[in-house]
């Protein structure tokens, strides 16, 4: 039987030389005995301490050299926090432990070790291939964009020896460019404290929630830190003061995304409305079909009986078919034809008259005399070539924005989704803006469903409705 973790008797208190967790979140997150773990919530709640202690907690148990550790960070710099932590903890609970400045780790009396790394990108993986590591951690977990580099890390946590425990933990606030995976994968699953068992590997992973008010020493020696988190904007503030996951990211889209406004039980498409469909092409990372019914101005009737008034120009995705792996921002490396097949059995169910709309413009780049859209064609799927000014991709964003604000009032042509386009809805809503360039959305997050739905509004079959924007 799987226990939630606040069951897990609580003998043993995990005290540490000059250490001791504080009760709630980090107790429970070092008495935590499942694989996977995270420790989620606001800012202040001593998470970097209870990821430090969960690696040292096992430190002098006489595995010796199996204990090996290593806790990742994005970037070299943001590592100095964390060196910072351990400078002063583990020289008051290990005066005699050594930190090597050149490779930098810390060793132990005993020959333990815990490494102290930065690692990007998913190729970074391949510098730790075939290394041991039986307890890996990760420090603000959702500066990751997708998840690829840490289930690839997954595969050196273990040991030889087979004493020794695996633990696989991180850390993290709500907010940030990978908000959308890591909540997928480790808020979304289950109440918070209570494990999922993962049907393919048979492991258990959950998430831990941490409180600011479970940390005194902080309120006590910096009343005023309460009161910066006050002052920030919305979600900010949502996610790291309340450590609140249901907020949509703090991107391009959460002010203006309602899932209770934009999300509509799919209905049968009257006959004089347009139908099209848009692409986004990718092979190493996802591509993105999009099926479109745009109003006319006819009233539809929904599941139920109940009618809906509709405005010239609405947009409906009624559709979509999204070439990935399962993974985030993982493609599936199909050919060209693949693609256009499975576009046809898509078409064949949805019985509607279906026209080409805009494509990625990369598909008719051609590379020995042949390109994307000539393949795609050759087996009876085709595409509306158009062409996008260089500010594209900021116009795109700023009349998507309008569509969803609009369906909240009563101007202007607006945008919803059938409730079926389930990867729209996950992908969408969380697209964080770039951080340099703030009218657009940031390039590494999983953008390509957005991409796909900016070709099609920015090709606007209702060309006066444009000007209403």
């Amino acid at each position: 039987m799987v226990r939630a973790v606040q069951e897990v008797p609580r003998t043993g208190h995990p005290v540490l030389n000059g250490w001791t967790p504080l009760p709630g979140s980090q107790f429970v997150f070092l008495r935590c005995p499942y694989f996977e773990a995270l420790l989620e919530g606001t800012r202040g709640g001593g998470k970097t301490d209870a990821l430090l202690m969960d690696f040292l907690q096992f430190v002098g148990r006489g595995y010796g050299p199996a204990w090996r550790g290593i806790l990742f960070r994005e970037t070299y710099p943001n590592l100095e926090d964390v060196l910072a932590k351990t400078e002063k903890w583990f020289r008051i609970i290990y005066p005699d432990a050594v930190f090597n400045a050149g490779k930098y780790y810390w060793r132990f009396r005993g020959g333990e070790r815990l490494y102290l790394r930065h690692a990007a990108k998913p190729r970074d993986y391949w510098k730790y291939h075939g290394h041991e590591y039986p307890w890996i951690g990760w420090e603000e977990l959702t500066n990751w964009a997708d998840d690829e580099l840490y289930l690839s890390m997954m595969s050196i946590c273990r040991s030889s020896d087979p004493r020794v425990p695996r633990r696989y933990r991180a850390t993290c606030n709500p907010y940030g460019i990978g908000h959308g995976w890591v909540k997928a994968r480790l808020i979304d699953p289950m109440p918070r404290g209570v494990p999922y068992r993962d049907g393919s590997s048979g492991r258990c992973r959950v998430a831990i929630h941490s409180e600011l008010s479970e940390n005194p020493y902080i309120v006590k020696n910096d009343p005023e830190y309460v009161q910066s988190l006050m002052q920030l904007d919305g979600p900010k503030r949502e996610a790291w003061l309340h450590g609140n996951w249901d907020i949509v990211a703090g991107g391009m889209f959460d002010d203006v995304w309602d899932p209770s406004v934009h999300v509509v039980k799919p209905f049968v498409v009257p006959g004089s409305w347009y139908v099209d469909r848009s692409f986004d092409w990718g092979s190493s990372r996802p591509y993105s079909v999009g099926w479109w019914a745009e109003s006319d101005g006819s009233d539809v009737e929904l599941p139920g009986g109940k009618r809906m008034p509709t405005r010239p120009g609405d947009l409906f995705r009624i559709a979509e078919l999204y070439g990935w792996t399962g993974k985030p921002n993982q493609g599936t490396r199909e050919l060209a034809v693949e693609v256009a097949r499975k576009i046809q059995a898509v078409e064949s169910q949805l019985e509607l008259a279906v026209n080409p709309g805009p494509a990625d413009p990369s598909i008719y780049t051609e590379q020995d005399g042949e390109c994307i859209a000539t393949n795609m064609e050759r087996v009876g799927v085709g595409w509306r070539h158009c062409s996008f000014g260089s500010r594209s991709r900021e116009n795109g964003w700023e009349i998507m924005r309008t569509m969803l604000k609009n369906a909240r009032g009563t101007e202007g042509p607006r945008l919803f989704g059938f409730e079926t386009c389930r990867q729209f809805i996950r992908t969408v809503p969380v697209l964080p803006r770039d951080e340099v360039k703030m009218d657009d959305v940031d390039t590494t997050a999983e953008d390509h469903i957005a991409d796909e739905a900016r070709y099609r509004i920015l090709s606007h079959k209702v060309v006066s409705s444009i000007t209403q924007f």
